[in-house]
């Protein structure tokens, strides 16, 4: 993008998103970046059919080493710690450049999304500290208690609120996730990978080996894509409505 074209998607609140994911080991089949990739390939397939700003992805999530220790196998783990204020400096900028449409997608863990895991519970908080600090830096001390925001839980009601100027989404919904339920490295994250990155998949390099990834081997680009279908109407939903 161009300065002129950053204007005017400010000037048209056009949607900002930013994949957000880690590096994880997932099986011998499937690449590392399964988590981001699947995200990227998503926003990289609605930008053609509706106006968004597609920022450069974020990779380095809190991965943990639970499913396997990083030597040779690839994953990154950087500590929540470390992200939440990585995460506020970067809403800060996006803030001071004027976007107040910024989403933010998961797919790592994101069963777990409504309780939080550790990678989005960062940027989570990052988004609420910082909305805080720019409207009081704005504003001044007292800002809520003024008059010029006596309509606020009108406007909250409607969908107008600061607080839904950043928002953080699951890849996959509930309901998403009720139809085609999530596993790690199996038939379910590998048919996504057919659909979404086939390059990022080579079953002829698959084991069996690990418990997590036997049911790869019932994978298929028919599953992957009707998934796909409605993970990217999901996805659409969410940066329609700006919320």
């Amino acid at each position: 993008m161009f300065p002129d074209q950053i204007r005017e998607a400010i000037d048209k609140n056009v949607p900002v998103a930013l994949a957000l994911g880690v590096l994880e080991y997932h099986g011998e089949h499937l690449s590392p970046g399964v988590d981001t990739l699947l995200v990227v390939r998503a926003l990289e397939m609605i930008e053609k059919e509706m106006p968004i700003v597609i920022f450069p992805p974020f990779y380095y999530g809190a991965s943990s080493f639970a499913v396997e220790p990083p030597e040779r196998n690839g994953t990154v783990h950087i500590d929540s710690q470390i992200l939440q204020p990585f995460a506020r400096q970067l809403f800060y900028n996006l803030l001071r450049i004027g976007f107040r449409n910024i989403h933010v997608f998961i797919h790592h863990q994101c069963e777990n999304f409504s309780e939080g895991m550790p990678t989005d519970l960062s940027f989570k908080l990052a988004a609420r500290q910082e909305t805080f600090a720019f409207i009081e830096k704005e504003n001044g001390e007292g800002w809520w208690g003024n008059i010029s925001f006596a309509e606020y839980y009108k406007d909250h009601a409607a969908g107008d609120s600061p607080f839904n100027w950043i928002n953080v989404h699951p890849f996959m919904s509930t309901e998403v996730q009720a139809e085609f339920p999530i596993d790690h490295a199996g038939e379910q994250e590998t048919s996504l990978m057919m659909a979404f990155c086939p390059e990022a998949v080579d079953m002829g390099r698959y084991s069996d080996e690990k418990w997590y990834s036997k049911s790869a081997l019932n994978a298929s680009l028919d599953y992957g894509n009707r998934a796909k279908t409605v993970i990217l109407n999901h996805i659409k939903d969410k940066l329609s409505k700006g919320c």
